[in-house]
């Protein structure tokens, strides 16, 4: 036999395994007759490298496919990433940068050029880190957003929806991102909570002739206006009051001035305003605020747009002009305080938005966008989900968000600022009429038709911008089949919809729903079950640090994933991050976690090296004294598999982790193997060794999709020349004898229980001690092959009664387990008084405990609400206090004699 390594060593591992299961394209599919198990990745920005929340992300991904593939299912695991244009198309100026050249010198064509080339040497990056996690992905499928057939599906889509009427082009307040110089949707906006600053800035006033006004109630001049952007004052186009506001009463048909500046404006009327809201006075700067916007609509207010599009003062801003914005807010305050214009500034807490994408501060911003109509998209959308056709797991953190969301709905802003995109398909003439088509050769012959104009007489010029990246991850679950550029191919007929989408929280407008909205657009003729994307949607928590943190680059708080593989093992990784993260929840990330699984993953190997060892003990003549432990561990392993099963199917995928580590950990290793394992050069028989091997492999083909690699390794060794793991179909699970298994916990108890007995009194477990059992151990032991076991795992010798003469002047300790007692006989003084001591300690507790059993049990709500199983465990608790309290009792009692 090759020696084994001392501990289980990942790194050649799992280059080998990753090689092989390449080779043998175990994870290519293609239609068969088996029913299909579609899972396509949500495919990460490809200028990224994958943080915590992919490697859970994915983890949970590939457990589902290496399960389904093993359960006989048709697993096609989809791989790709996005082209994200403001995230990319910043890696690329700053690329251009550093080669001394300026965005604004290429051409488009040019840009485009210096793009893909970024993302040939950077996008597959993220690829490699897939493969090293040990994603059984399909890699003859991968899909970018930006390849040709792609690009057309989007522009497709785009002049469809158009042609449906559900595409417009229009001037409106919109969010606007001064680092990227982009439109942003609304769901690109985070909102923080800070604690900012309120200005009261004094405005000058005057009537119709220009002379000066002062309050006739008060005598003081001017009006003070409250301000958190006093940077904007130079945008402002009116001065608006409540026309219930005795105080400003007198200011009809009066005009303000505005400070440093000296523009006057004229002052407004409108309930809008809060009287008891600051001065009850407003600023209104319609440039720079959705509200003040709705109210320059409603007032027919000019609008001065004091900011450029890099967040810089314009020259109608008139002062500072060139000046960032937050530097402008400080050169503007401190020129508000040279000349009196300040009367005071105070804390004010506040909400700003920020850039998901860049970070910056977003600007409200009056801009010509195009928009796409959601309401008609998203009732459908919400229907689905409502009746039951896709299933959101955990439904019950998350059905409510998704609710919310869709119900409140508004337009998406889907043009963006940017070369690096699909380029809208809009062209437009010299008086600014639109045509939309999905090529320029199109547009010009519909514009002929239009407009009765030859078509070599027309002059078009396309759209500048291009669409959202969400405008074509929308169609991920289509067009990685060619749904859409070629619709009703076999691979869309055969894989759409999908079985579960695995994804984050925090995408569940951004991606989730707008997929389940194209989903049923574009697929309206087919019965709703065929229609949707996904059957099942699992949400996966938040990955944060010890600290309650999301992980993010700004804290520095997010590890880098190959590293912890360097260190730990794939398989360690994979552990560590899906023990400790139950559906939905939040994950407290731990490196403690990946030495939990490092640890396992060396516990598995032993266990190999152990096993391996017998087969160089093999006796056939050897008679089989094991059968109760194989008994008990058969019965053991079908009824996890039973618990495992019913876990899956809820998507406790965590909890399933957990149970098999359980199983392996404990019943297997620390149990099982002790009660076959030959004694010192002791032989093994050959059906104890095979049905050994036999529970392993099941046992490492359970933990397969969990940990891949370390499973196909030791199955490997252990089973020379058999089907590798990654393809082996799982069996049903057999029958469960209840019996045994009662037994097993029995024995289990009662070894506890004497060795715990052991250790408390300084007695070494090599050192074989005499003991006897009361009536009940007796009976429970009788003719058992649980005898030899329980004498053989305590190391006792069995004597008949006290009169015994070996254990003449000898000292006694009682054990109790539940009902059960043993007396094990020392030569050593014990201290009685102790060990009554600890007995009445035990007996106060289970006395409470029972008590607390009680109180439950004898609520009827409980009783009538709870699962019937539920209800059934509590009982048995009681049972066994009541047995452990009695067989308390008793010992005390003979302690006594």
């Amino acid at each position: 036999m090759k020696e084994l390594s001392k501990n289980y060593e990942p790194a050649q591992v799992e280059i080998k395994w990753n090689q092989r299961w390449k080779e043998k394209g175990f994870f290519n599919s293609f239609p068969d007759n088996r029913k299909p198990f579609t899972v396509v990745i949500p495919p990460p920005n490809v200028t990224g490298v994958l943080h915590m929340g992919h490697t859970l992300n994915e983890t949970v991904q590939d457990i589902l496919v290496r399960r389904a593939r093993m359960n006989g299912f048709n697993a096609c695991w989809v791989p790709g990433s996005d082209h994200a244009s403001i995230a990319t198309e910043a890696k690329v100026v700053n690329m251009l940068r550093e080669r001394g050249i300026d965005k604004n010198s290429l051409s488009r064509e040019e840009f485009l050029q210096y793009a893909f080339e970024w993302k040939e040497k950077y996008g597959s990056i993220i690829y490699n880190q897939i493969e090293k996690l040990g994603c059984s992905v399909d890699w003859s499928r991968v899909t970018f957003t930006m390849d040709a057939d792609y690009y057309r599906a989007v522009i497709k889509v785009f002049v469809d929806l158009y042609n449906k009427g559900l595409i417009y082009r229009g001037a409106r307040m919109i969010n606007w991102d001064p680092a990227a110089k982009t439109a942003l949707s609304d769901e690109e906006v985070e909102y923080k909570d800070l604690q900012g600053k309120l200005y009261y800035i004094r405005y000058k006033l005057i009537d119709e002739s220009g002379k000066e006004l002062a309050n006739p109630r008060t005598g003081e001049m001017g009006i003070v206006i409250a301000t958190q952007r006093p940077e904007t004052i130079m945008g402002d186009t009116a001065v608006c009051v409540n026309p219930n506001d005795e105080r400003y009463a007198h200011l009809r048909n009066a005009k303000a001035v505005v400070p440093l500046i000296n523009r006057s404006i004229p002052i407004i009327f409108d309930e809008y305003v809060d009287p008891a809201f600051g001065t009850g006075a407003l600023k209104v700067t319609p440039a720079h605020d959705i509200n003040d916007y709705n109210l320059g609509l409603k007032h027919n207010l000019e609008v001065v747009d004091t900011l450029n599009a890099d967040g810089t003062l314009s020259e109608a801003a008139v002062i500072f002009v060139g000046e960032d914005r937050f530097s402008a807010r400080k050169k503007i305050v401190a020129s508000l305080i040279e000349k009196g214009f300040i009367v005071k500034d105070e804390e004010y807490a506040t909400r700003l938005g920020y850039s998901q994408r860049t970070g910056v501060v977003v600007e409200p911003r009056i801009s010509t966008q195009w928009f796409l109509k959601m309401k008609p998209l998203a009732e459908p959308a919400l229907k689905a989900v409502l009746d039951g056709d896709i299933t959101i797991h955990p439904g019950d953190k998350f059905l409510a968000t998704y609710k919310y969301w869709l119900e409140n709905v508004k337009d998406w802003c889907i043009s963006r600022q940017l070369w690096w995109g699909q380029q809208i398909p809009a062209w437009y003439d010299d008086k600014g009429n639109v045509i939309v088509a999905e090529s320029e050769a199109e547009a010009r012959k519909n514009y002929a038709s239009q407009f009765g104009i030859s078509n070599n007489n027309i002059q078009l010029t396309r759209d500048e911008d291009v669409l959202d990246t969400w405008f074509s991850s929308w169609l991920w679950p289509m067009e990685v089949f060619k749904g859409i550029s070629n619709p009703g191919n076999k691979d869309v007929q055969y894989y759409y919809p999908g079985a579960v989408l695995v994804t984050g929280q925090d995408i569940i407008f951004f991606w989730v729903a707008r997929m389940i909205m194209a989903g049923l657009e574009y697929n309206k003729e087919k019965p709703i079950e065929k229609a949707i994307p996904f059957k099942d949607v699992y949400f996966t928590g938040m990955v944060r640090d010890k600290q309650g943190r999301k992980m993010s680059k700004q804290l520095g708080n997010s590890p880098d994933l190959l590293k912890l593989i360097d260190q730990y093992g794939a398989d360690a990784v994979r552990f560590g991050i899906m023990i400790s993260s139950p559906a939905g929840n939040d994950l407290l990330f731990d490196t403690a976690s990946l030495e939990q699984g490092k640890y396992f993953n060396n516990k598995l190997w032993n266990a190999l090296k152990l096993v391996k060892m017998w087969e160089q003990k093999i006796d056939a003549d050897l008679p089989d004294e094991n059968n109760f432990a194989i008994r008990w561990f058969e019965s053991r392993l079908n009824e996890v598999q039973a618990e495992v099963e019913k876990l899956f199917s809820e998507f406790r995928l965590s909890e399933g982790l957990k149970t098999i580590y359980s199983l392996v950990w404990d019943d297997f290793c620390s149990w099982y193997l002790e009660w076959v394992k030959p004694g010192f050069e002791q032989s093994v028989s050959e059906h104890v060794l095979s049905k050994t091997k036999s529970f392993f492999t099941t046992l490492l083909q359970w933990l397969h999709p969990y940990m891949p690699f370390v499973t196909e390794e030791i199955n490997a060794l252990l089973n020379a020349g058999s089907t590798e793991l990654c393809i082996k179909q799982f069996k049903p699970a057999g029958k469960v004898d209840t019996g045994v298994l009662q037994q097993g916990a029995i024995l289990k108890a009662d070894i506890t229980a004497i060795r715990d007995a052991r250790k408390k009194n300084d007695i070494k477990n090599s050192e074989t001690i005499s003991f006897l059992k009361n009536a009940v151990a007796q009976q429970v032991y009788s003719d058992s092959p649980m005898d030899a076991l329980l004498q053989k795992q305590a190391n006792i010798s069995v004597i008949v009664d006290n009169a015994d003469a070996s254990v003449a002047g000898k000292e006694r300790i009682v054990v109790s387990s539940s009902d059960r007692q043993f007396y094990l006989y020392i030569d050593k003084k014990i201290d009685i008084a102790a060990q009554r001591d600890q007995l009445e300690k035990d007996l106060v507790y289970h006395q409470g405990f029972l008590q607390t059993i009680s109180k439950k049990l004898s609520n009827e709500r409980f009783v009538q609400n709870a699962r019937p199983e539920v209800v059934e465990l509590e009982r048995k608790k009681m049972t066994d206090a009541e047995a452990r309290i009695k067989a308390i009792e008793e010992s005390l009692a003979q302690l006594a004699v």
